[in-house]
């Protein structure tokens, strides 16, 4: 995922929340969000639950 820009990986976030994909891969999102320190971005939402 290193070799996503910040923006296509908010972007993958939203598309995996909205089309309801598998929580283990919204999970890995999650975990690269946060390790951009993007988890303050507008449209991290994090409306899944763990």
């Amino acid at each position: 995922m290193e070799h996503l820009s910040d923006e296509l990986l908010l972007e993958a976030y939203e598309k995996a929340l909205q089309l309801n994909l598998n929580q283990d891969f919204i999970s890995l999102i999650e975990e690269e969000l946060k390790k951009r320190s993007l988890t303050d971005h507008h449209e991290f939402k994090m409306t899944r639950s763990h």
